[in-house]
This record gives structure tokens, sequence and C-alpha cells, in this order.
């Protein structure tokens, strides 16, 4: 017996490790893919997915996302009939209607992004979350479609709008009608900023290709999560075409929002608490998480720091 045995006797027994004494439930535990800390599931799902051990983000399902960013967690679902067709009989190892099969199989969910009502804080908003298990968050004319019902749906209510866009890119299985989408998700935007409702995008990691050169970089207020990787084409594609050695940080968000790419970083923690506060300035509402001046009297008068001068 080694030292390892007689510290966990289990360890090299004949015991069956499915047996009813030993099982560990499924799902009990997961582990971060930043740091490899085994993690408690319920401690994760506590803290929404984020890593307590090194603030690492992992990936979630848009249900999931939905479900912890409404007022709790309760939401209407939008643009629930609009499904996929394969009109071009597409097939390259597999057909493309075998592949939207196994996504509905895997995923649980009809398309790639889930399109939803409900009240962020008291305040009506529409929420359009994509979800990157749906064959990488790509962007058909279905995703497209059921966005563009999303915006409808937020000028009809005179409600904002907000995206959370995690995705590949165009869907290549449907050629020229997934490169469509990027037009006409950008011009319903366009009748969005008409009527003077604002849009917010939250960019996850990953973000890329036709998606993040349309809707994902066109919000008024461009957000992401800490080290979300954000681009068009990736980074080794564009240091073996321009032929240049990038920065090791090339792409992620932190890197966006130095060179300006974006308004900010906010942790999944605290995401709810900073849309719901720029949704409630942005369309005159008073809301919980926004302190006006009048609500603290007893504050003292701030005063505006006096920078000292060059010598």
């Amino acid at each position: 017996m080694n030292w390892l045995t007689r510290l966990i006797p289990s360890i090299g027994s004949n015991e069956d490790p499915a047996s009813p004494k030993s099982k560990v439930p499924d799902g009990l535990w997961n582990n971060c893919p930043a740091c490899e800390a085994i993690l408690y599931q319920p401690e994760l799902e506590k803290s929404l997915f984020v890593c307590p051990k090194c603030d690492h983000h992992l990936r979630i399902g848009a249900r999931t996302r939905m479900s912890i960013f409404f007022d709790g967690g309760s939401f209407h679902e939008l643009a629930t009939k609009i499904t996929t067709k394969d009109v071009l009989k597409f097939k390259d190892t597999k057909s493309y209607s075998q592949r939207i099969k196994e996504a509905v199989s895997n995923t649980g969910e009809e398309e790639a992004i889930l399109i939803a009502k409900g009240n962020l804080q008291g305040i009506e908003i529409v929420v359009a979350a994509f979800e990157f298990r749906y064959m990488g968050g790509s962007m058909g004319g279905a995703v497209g479609t059921k966005f563009v019902q999303g915006v409808d749906e937020a000028i009809a209510n005179k409600a904002p709008l907000v995206c959370f866009s995690t995705s590949g890119g165009a869907r290549m299985q449907e050629s020229m009608i997934s490169l469509m989408q990027m037009a006409k998700t950008s011009a319903a935007l366009e009748k969005l900023k008409e009527a003077k409702l604002p849009y917010i995008s939250v960019m996850i990691d990953p973000i890329y290709g036709g998606v993040s050169a349309s809707l994902a970089m066109l919000g008024d207020i461009n957000i992401a999560e800490p080290k979300a990787l954000v681009g068009f084409a990736g980074r080794r594609v564009i240091e073996q075409t321009v032929r240049v050695d990038l920065p090791e940080d090339f792409q992620k968000s932190e890197f966006l929002l130095e060179h300006g790419g974006l308004d900010m970083i906010v942790d999944r923690r605290e995401m709810r608490q900073r849309i719901g506060g720029i949704v409630a300035k942005l369309t005159n509402h008073k809301s919980p998480m926004v302190v006006s001046v009048n609500d603290a009297p007893n504050e003292p008068n701030y005063e505006v720091p006096v920078a000292a001068e060059k010598e």
C-alpha cells in the first residue's frame, strides 16, 4: 500500500466505481478550462459560471444566459416558428439537413439564436442571444430573420434591444443567403436607431466573421466579457496573410478596449446591474441601480479634482 492508497483507500480497490456506494452524482463537479481547478457545480452556478479561482468566464448556452439576465429568470420567447430550410441542398461530409438535425438534438434549440422579451430591473427590454453550440452560432437565413423580428418587437414596444453575440460568422452551408443577413440585420438596426431606441451589443467569447462584422459591432454601446476573443478573421489567418507577428493579446477584449474597439468590459456577475443602469439612463427610467443626486441628500457635494500643473 502506497501513501496515496492510504489517504484514499478506494484507489486501487476492486470496488466498482459505478456502485451506489461509490458513485458521484452526475453534474456535481466541473473543471475550469483556464486554471483547471475542480469546481463544485452548485457554487459555479451561484457565481454565474465564472470561475471563483481565476475569474475565467465559462461558456454558457443562450437559454441559461437569458435566465440569469432577465428579472427572476422570467421571459417570453419570440419568433419561435422560424426554422432553417435547406433550400440549396448543400452537402459536405454530411448533408446540411443532417447537420441541422444533429444541432437541434445536441442543443434542444431550433436555431442558433434565441429572441425574448421580459424585464430588466423593471424595464421592458428585448434580448437576442446566440447559441454557440448550434453550428458555432453561425448566422443563416433563419437567424437573420429571427433577429429582425426581435428588432421589430423592440420598435413596436418602444423597448431597448440587447444582443449577446457569440458566433463563428456566416453559415457557409447557406452561401450567399447567409451573407445577405449581414445587410438585413444592419438595416433593421438602422430602423431601431431612427426610432430613437438604444441597442446594446454584448460580445461573448468567441465572436468572429460575418456576425462581428455586422450586428455585433453596431451597438450604441459595445460591451464584451473579460478576455473574450473578438475579431473578423482568425489570428493565424491574419499573420499568414500580412506576414507579421501579432501581439500576444491580439483580439482579446482588453486589447480592443485599449485601442478603442469597445466601450467597456463587464464581468458577467455585474452585467445585469451595468446594463440595467445604462438602459435606465438612455430611456429616462428610474432604476434601483442608478442613484440620482436628489435621492442622496446627505451626500457631500462632489468637487472636480484639479490636475497638477506640469513643470
